[in-house]
């Protein structure tokens, strides 16, 4: 038996467990052909939080009307409950008193979850860069799509929500391996992101980049 740091007792039998996903069930997920079918079934069936802080939630709202219809990708399902949903879509301005609220819902989603900033306020910040407002919601979450606009257009939405399942499309579902204690370990990495990052180590760099590369080394 084993002890975890936050208390929990694993048996021996959870060790096992946790081998055989790690072992088993994640290369067989990964396999193309199921990863594929996988995929398909959870970029199909997003199910985003009711969530709406400022004025985007009113173009979020639009989007779910029968103008655009943002039921046509399988995303107009909206829950009442973080632990329905698997898409927060954080709308409208993120004050730094709401930050832990947002990282809270976002904790009580189970994964795999997904986050899209949508408008600028949830993004950067947008015009109130003040002592009172977070400079953007992926200082608390991260995000996986940036939608731009102030605020955005409903059809703005519905792109990035296609952007949202694209990306869902280049993951592995074995990206998230869930251990018997409750912890999850997410490898978000997308194929080819070994091969960006061994092309940018083998590719000679211009003396700005090169000083901004030492900066963050150093």
């Amino acid at each position: 038996m084993a002890e975890h740091p936050e208390g929990i007792v694993l048996t021996t039998v959870d060790s096992i467990f946790n081998s055989l996903r790690r072992n088993v069930a994640a290369p067989v997920m990964g396999a193309k052909p199921v990863r594929g079918i996988v995929n398909w079934g959870r970029k199909s069936a997003l199910w985003p939080m009711t969530f709406g802080l400022a004025c985007c939630a009113i173009e979020m709202i639009a989007a779910g009307s029968s103008r655009f219809d943002i039921d046509r990708f399988g995303a107009g399902v909206f829950r009442p409950s973080p632990r329905q949903s698997d898409l927060i879509i954080v709308a409208g301005t993120v004050t730094l008193k709401m930050g832990p609220v947002v990282r809270r819902v976002f904790d009580q989603m189970p994964e795999p979850k997904w986050a899209i900033a949508m408008g600028a306020c949830a993004s950067t910040g947008g015009p109130f860069d003040s002592y009172s407002t977070m400079q953007g919601v992926d200082r608390v979450i991260p995000v996986d799509v940036y939608i731009p606009g102030c605020p955005p257009r409903p059809e703005a939405l519905l792109y990035g929500l296609m952007c949202l399942q694209e990306i869902i499309m280049r993951e592995s579902p074995a990206a998230y391996i869930f251990e018997s204690d409750g912890s999850v370990h997410r490898r978000r990495q997308l194929p080819g992101d070994d091969e960006a990052e061994t092309l940018a180590e083998v590719a000679p760099l211009d003396a700005e980049a090169a000083e901004v590369v030492a900066e963050v080394k150093g």
